[in-house]
């Protein structure tokens, strides 16, 4: 499928599903919480920016190789393909992982197929990892600072022993690479094994190549590595400044520190259900009791939650303006080093 054809049909997509969202809410409805906002609707607007900026940045970090002179784009390319991205993942009924296709083609131009698949897969991984990373985190800070019963400790600590396992499977993947062991896997399960068996052994070369990228990173590149991680960390913690910027506006007492608990015990409640759009109804809940957990009114979690869902409609409709706004270009930066 041709990029332009691919970028069409998401075009289509996303504005079918955006209207069906600003649907679902209502306009009505959109825009009295709109008003209920009020100034603070436009920094929840724009702290986005600043993660969407932290996230271009770590997939330029991973893009980018010394050895690789193409691979100096600039960072208006990545930060665009960042955020068209995420919109279409927004959109995707099924894993989020609509973008990735869409990465991988605005990037194959300048980088070739397989640097270019390589590279979104990392930075995929790298986004999942951090989150997985910044999980344990907050179950440390949950443990530590609120008070526990023994079900609440026993599940933090179920949690956080699923995270430490994740975190280890990340880590061999990194080391060990991730499409050739995923093709194996396949191999054995009926009915997709039919398709992944011809295809594994059409594409060796590509798929060995694929997962050489993905060990060098971590191997030979590690500077590169925990740069990426870090930014997409402090991604992460940028993103809780909503859900804070959202209490004040209502005038709910609560602090940054409970702003991060909220954040990700919902993120973490809602990626459990990954295959809602948007995870509807999932994250409503997730805050609902996110909320109560620190000690806060929980129906304040249906307002929270819909403020964030009017954010996503905003940013949804810039990534789907950005996937046709853009005509790509020759390479202008000039190869220096990102480190």
């Amino acid at each position: 499928m041709s990029s332009k054809l691919y970028k069409a049909i998401f075009l289509i997509i996303g504005v079918v599903t955006l209207g069906f969202m600003v649907r679902s809410l209502g306009v009505h409805e959109i825009w009295l919480n709109i008003r209920q906002t009020g100034f603070w609707f436009f920094p929840i607007i724009g702290i986005w920016l600043a993660v969407y900026i932290l996230n271009a940045f770590a997939f330029k970090a991973i893009i980018q190789e010394r050895h690789l002179p193409n691979s100096y784009l600039p960072f208006s390319t990545v930060l665009r393909i960042t955020i068209s991205g995420y919109a279409i993942n927004y959109i995707t009924p099924f894993v989020a992982l609509g973008g990735e296709p869409y990465r991988v083609m605005e990037l194959k131009k300048k980088l070739g197929t397989n640097k270019a698949t390589s590279s979104v897969l990392l930075y995929g991984l790298m986004h999942m990892f951090s989150h997985v990373i910044f999980w344990l985190l907050s179950i440390i800070l949950i443990v530590a600072y609120l008070p526990m019963d023994n079900m609440m400790l026993t599940g933090c600590s179920m949690a956080f022993a699923a995270g430490i396992l994740l975190a280890y499977w990340f880590l061999r993947v990194y080391k060990k690479g991730f499409t050739i062991s995923t093709f194996r896997l396949f191999q054995h399960i009926p009915y997709i094994r039919k398709w992944a068996t011809p295809f594994a052994e059409a594409k060796a070369a590509s798929l060995h190549e694929i997962d050489d990228h993905v060990r060098v990173l971590y191997a030979d590149r590690k500077a590169s590595f925990f740069k990426a991680l870090v930014l997409e960390l402090l991604s992460r913690v940028v993103t809780c400044l909503e859900i804070y910027f959202i209490a004040l506006a209502i005038g709910l007492k609560m602090s940054f520190f409970d702003s991060l608990i909220v954040s990700s015990a919902s993120s973490l409640f809602a990626n459990l259900i990954f295959f809602l759009p948007m995870q509807l109804g999932a994250r409503e809940g997730g805050l609902v009791l996110a909320l109560k957990s620190v000690g806060l009114p929980g129906n304040a979690g249906i307002f929270i939650g819909i403020i964030t869902r009017i954010r996503e409609l905003v940013w949804i409709f810039i990534g789907l303006l950005l996937t046709r706004a853009y005509k790509s270009g020759p390479v202008t930066e000039t190869p220096v080093d990102i480190l």
